[in-house]
C-alpha cells in the first residue's frame, strides 16, 4: 500500500505541475488576445466618436 501511496502522490504532483503549467499558458494566450482586440476595440470606440 505505501508504493501505492507513493505513486498516488507523484501522480497528483505531476498533475498539478501540467495544470499550473497549462493555467499559466492560457493566461498568456489570454492577454495576447485580450490586448489585441482591446487596442483594435478602443480605437473603433475613438473613431464613432
Amino acid at each position: 500500500m505505501n508504493e501505492e501511496t507513493g505513486k498516488n502522490i507523484s501522480r497528483e504532483e505531476r498533475l498539478a505541475a501540467k495544470l499550473r503549467e497549462n493555467l499559466r499558458r492560457r493566461k498568456a494566450q489570454a492577454r495576447q488576445m485580450g490586448g489585441e482586440s482591446g487596442e483594435s476595440g478602443v480605437s473603433k470606440d475613438v473613431a464613432n466618436s
